[in-house]
């Protein structure tokens, strides 16, 4: 008989109808295409760089990590860097910090001392060994970061019988399991399935249903479960508590509440996951440590030229205005492709169309301080999300940092592509109030103990024109391997020369990729 072929999509799609999302991702890992990180130590390489020059362009995580890497190696290493501090991206906003976007007002953060907002990364997965190996090395301290709370709220606008009400995610998890394996539990002991299951079979599955639903042994009804929560809590002395009622199974469909939230996230996304102590610039610092005295500020690309034995630099003292060049054997170029699309340089037009090519998501967020942390006072929520289909919202996300402080920074959205550009349209203070508008219908303090905001629409910084590269399929097919490749003497790094899109292990992988093709370069 003969073999029949099929693709390596028919296949992933098999494995997650079989196996589920974990034997999907798994699959993905194995054949090199997955998402996790894939190494969790820089490359091992021998040989000194002595006397070979290096300019790197741009001091974000890319940058700043292969500067350390080829500095170790002995190689003269210059690294440009337009802002007047290192970590691109990587960035806090605390007491003291300020931005004025392009066609912007200057912000100023007034935040208290001790209180802020991550306003770009802000989360680090634990498979993302790569950034937890420099965190080590450094001695940057961690802390938990939860990044999924079953005792925050979804709130859903447009939740047809659930609207409005600020719902638990574990009143959410439990009904829903409990409904659908009363659903199933029914099925299997009427015959209904349409595979037959022998009596042993049956047995097991009743029983796995049972205890995963806490269906009632003598109907299989789902009926509610601690878990969701209780109506009055137990407590001392007479009080057994009161169990809550669960929602209705039809009104959990009608709802349409996978729209907004979902019982497992996506990979990337774990429960509990890390973050710096005092926020997530304290990597860039660390970072910058090292290399700091390698880094020329103020210095703006103004156009690259390359040969066949040295790459020249053109840039701008802004402190100053004048044009000065630096030479070097090799160019590392880890600006983000919004923003080399501008620089000139004598590129072939191939390879600066595929830099043109790549979109830059629009990427919005707003940290609100709030004079009393309502959300642990008055809810008992003690980090996550709040989940909404509020338009422009998208998450609100409570603190994992200052526990039972009298003060709190919450982030009051995280928007994406439209919303962000509508919303980013705003002065900062109507994204303030935009921000509270939509947070006091779900916590009703949310107001009064407003404070003050900073906020961020990353497609409108001066050097980063985006929060990530927004890559489709058609151009990780067509451009992204041009990209990956370079160019004479200039190689690109970053996050968007990465499956990691967005996350600074991304940034990380993606240097430690191309400083070892430099140097297997300069080897030879």
């Amino acid at each position: 008989m003969e073999e029949r072929s099929i693709t390596r999509r028919q296949f992933l799609y098999r494995a997650a109808a079989v196996g589920g999302t974990g034997l999907l991702l798994n699959t993905m890992n194995a054949w090199g295409i997955g998402i996790a990180s894939r190494v969790n130590a820089p490359p091992v390489l021998n040989g000194s760089g002595k006397g070979k020059r290096v300019v790197i362009l741009g001091a974000g995580l890319a940058g700043m990590t292969a500067a350390y890497e080829l500095g170790k190696l002995g190689y003269a290493v210059q690294v440009l860097e337009a802002r007047d501090f290192a970590g691109g991206r990587c960035q806090t906003a605390r007491k003291g910090f300020s931005l004025t976007e392009l066609g912007g007002d200057k912000q100023a953060c007034t935040f208290d001392e001790g209180h802020y907002i991550n306003h770009g990364p802000w989360r680090i997965p634990l498979h993302h060994q790569s950034t937890l190996y420099y965190t080590r090395r450094f001695d940057v301290p961690l802390e938990v970061m939860v990044n999924d709370n079953d005792y925050s709220f979804v709130y859903l606008e447009s939740g047809g019988p659930l609207a409005r009400q600020r719902l638990r995610p574990a009143a959410v998890k439990a009904d829903m399991r409990g409904h659908v394996a009363e659903l199933l539990a029914k099925a299997v002991k009427g015959n209904m399935l349409d595979q037959e299951l022998g009596a042993e079979d049956k047995r097991a599955l009743l029983d796995y249903l049972a205890h995963e639903g806490q269906l009632d042994q003598a109907d299989l009804r789902y009926k509610g479960r601690s878990g969701r929560g209780y109506a009055i809590n137990p407590g001392a002395g007479m009080n057994p508590g009161q169990m809550s009622d669960p929602l209705g199974f039809k009104e959990l469909l009608a709802s349409r509440i996978g729209n907004v939230y979902s019982a497992v996230q996506d990979f990337p996304m774990q429960n509990t996951m890390f973050q710096p102590v005092g926020g997530m610039d304290a990597i860039a610092k660390a970072f910058e440590n090292q290399v700091g005295r390698h880094i020329r500020y103020k210095a703006e690309v103004q156009s690259i030229r390359h040969g066949e034995r040295e790459v020249v630099v053109t840039y701008k003292d802004t402190a100053s205005g004048k044009l000065r060049t630096v030479s070097a054997d090799y160019c590392l170029c880890t600006m983000p492709l919004s923003v080399l699309r501008h620089v000139e340089s004598d590129f072939s037009d191939q390879f600066k169309q595929a830099i043109a090519a790549v979109a830059y998501a629009p990427v919005g967020k707003i940290g609100l301080q709030m004079k009393r942390r309502f959300w642990e006072e008055d809810d008992q929520i003690y980090g996550g999300h709040v989940l909404t289909d509020m338009e422009g919202i998208n998450t609100i996300s409570l603190p994992s940092s200052n526990w039972q402080r009298k003060k709190g920074v919450l982030l009051g959205y995280y928007n994406y592509q439209t919303s962000a550009i509508e919303v980013s349209a705003m002065t900062p203070s109507e994204r303030a109030e935009f921000a509270l508008r939509a947070g006091e219908k779900i916590f009703p303090a949310y107001r009064d103990s407003f404070e003050s905001a900073f906020s961020v629409a990353w497609h409108r910084v001066q050097y980063n024109l985006g929060g990530w590269a927004d890559w489709s399929e058609e151009k990780r097919q067509s451009v992204y391997p041009l990209l990956l490749k370079g160019e004479g003497r200039v190689l690109l790094a970053g996050e968007h020369l990465s499956y990691l899109g967005g996350w600074q292990a991304g940034a990380i992988e993606s240097a430690w990729q191309q400083l070892e093709r430099i140097h297997e370069r300069a080897m030879a």
